[in-house]
């Protein structure tokens, strides 16, 4: 039945994007070679009615608001690439950022005190309407008793159910696309589905998103690039969120980055975008953990370059080996030192070792002098995706599941910092960053700390192993020398590697 279900789903969706006109639309027709337009002529051929009206990306945005949670979030990824999709067509999908449809705020506020288990007015001195709803969840401005001005974060009625269902179709689309289309399979769709659902589950308890905003607040304040509102933990339950109130204005509004206050200071749109993509790096290489949600909805900004995120229902980790990885490749790429971008991928794994190196390393060329040192607006995203892609599957290279949330908020974040400044350059913003965690990571000094620390976990590892002998009633120097010189080994060893350890840090 659930595998009937999911069917049903998937069919549903299709004839939903087929009457919308809404998965080849006649309006790009002038630009398909002749064999998609064949099939866009098949795709069409349920198109009509109310459907048919308005433009490419008003009817996919009414397709994926009507299809729920996971095509919401689909439409929000796509609402970030205006240099890849057009500024109309964004512009057209930017409402399912944060301006879906509220529930009421009777359900709100019951929910609220059902989850928390206790009235509201023992909390809160105030509960308004709400001021944004997203597709999982909606957003009230309240006050607490202490007169702070918090917002509270509330599940949709019923979104667990929609987001079950969902899963379930996203699972059988996964198992078809692996099965029927073999080309489809080196972007491990499978892995890449249960990437997705995870990160869906954890989003629909609060409590997970309540501590990774409080991590991460930790994290950005120990740079000025990015803040976070701090979390009430009192209000904080499975299905709500109460979380300090965000100062700024939402980037998703349109004057956003309009006149500033005049007696105040006006937008750097420069360094704002800056502050975005450094915020973003600063967290997954200096820390391993990064908001992996970071669209306009998300973020709010206040003159000269103040960035504030909300919504941390998506956090992202990467372990030391890949940070290492990431910081080397853009660290390559900023160098132009193709030849060791092209090592760090084998050596990672991300190519295949009977691959060519050489060869690699020059597709790597192709790629980065075109864009290397240009702006934003001289660079067409779309193309340079598209070559990526190409390069991928000429070197069989696949998609790696524990980089698909890195891979996703980088292309998320590079197309925010364009909306942001139309003439930002991503290298110039990475590079303070990447050669700040460098010099730290990779220097003489950090790899002697580096080889201490190896020496000191050996050394105890010794210990242990001399401890997991057969237990003597008393241990003598007669009765067990060869133990006692293990345990004496270990702690010169161990001595040696914490004095180094010490002299380096």
């Amino acid at each position: 039945m659930a595998s009937l279900a999911a069917l049903g789903r998937l069919i549903g969706t299709g004839w939903a994007l087929m009457r919308a006109d809404a998965l080849l639309p006649r309006e790009i027709d002038a630009h398909l070679p002749p064999s998609a337009k064949v099939a866009a002529f098949f795709l069409r051929l349920p198109a009509g009615g109310a459907a048919r009206k308005g433009r490419p990306g008003e009817r996919l945005a009414r397709v994926l608001e009507a299809q729920g949670p996971v095509a919401i979030k689909l439409g929000q990824f796509l609402a970030t690439r205006a240099d890849i999709f057009g500024s109309q067509f964004v512009e057209d999908l930017a409402h399912l950022r944060d301006n879906l449809a509220p529930f009421p705020t009777a359900l709100a506020r019951a929910e609220v005190e059902r989850s928390l288990g206790r009235p509201i007015d023992s909390l809160f001195s105030s509960f308004g309407e709400a001021v944004a709803a997203a597709s999982l969840a909606q957003a009230h401005e309240a006050v607490l008793l202490d007169g702070r001005k918090v917002a509270v974060k509330v599940l949709r009625p019923g979104v667990e159910i929609r987001a079950a269902r969902d899963s379930a179709a996203l699972r059988l689309a996964a198992k078809w696309a692996h099965a029927l289309v073999p080309p489809a399979r080196r972007l491990e769709p499978r892995a890449f589905v249960e990437i997705v659902i995870r990160a869906l589950e954890l989003e629909l308890d609060l409590r997970f998103e309540a501590a990774g905003a409080d991590e991460l607040r930790e994290v950005m304040a120990r740079d000025a690039f990015m803040a976070a509102p701090a979390i009430v933990w009192d209000g904080v339950a499975r299905r709500v969120l109460t979380q300090e109130w965000a100062g700024g204005r939402p980037l998703s509004s349109p004057d956003a980055l309009g006149v500033s206050n005049p007696d105040g200071p006006a937008f750097n749109r420069r360094e704002l975008a800056d502050n975005l993509i450094r915020a973003f790096l600063s967290q997954a290489l200096d820390h391993g953990v990064f908001h992996a949600d970071l669209h306009e909805g998300n973020l709010f900004v206040s003159p000269p370059a103040g960035l504030t995120a909300i919504d941390f229902g998506i956090v992202g980790r990467i372990g030391p080996m890949e940070r290492r990885f990431l910081a080397e490749i853009l660290y390559g790429f900023l160098t132009r030192d193709y030849a060791r971008v092209a090592d760090i991928h084998f050596e990672a794994g991300y190519v295949p070792a009977h691959q060519d190196r050489g060869a690699f390393a020059q597709a790597l060329r192709a790629v980065g002098e075109p864009v290397f040192g240009r702006s934003a607006s001289q660079v067409s995203m779309g193309r340079l995706l598209a070559q990526l892609f190409e390069i991928t599957a000429l070197f069989d290279m696949h998609l790696r599941p524990e980089l698909v949330l890195l891979q996703k908020t980088m292309v998320t974040v590079e197309g925010v910092a364009r909306g942001i400044d139309p003439e930002h350059d991503l290298w110039a913003a990475a590079d303070p960053v990447v050669r700040r965690w460098i010099a730290r990571e990779l220097s003489p000094a950090a790899r002697v700390r580096e080889l201490a620390g190896e020496v000191h976990r050996a050394a105890r590892a010794i210990v242990k192993l001399a401890e997991a002998g057969p237990p003597p009633t008393v241990v003598t120097l007669e009765e067990s020398p060869s133990k006692l010189l293990w345990f004496a080994i270990g702690a010169a060893v161990s001595g040696v590697a914490l004095l180094l350890a010490v002299m380096l840090t």
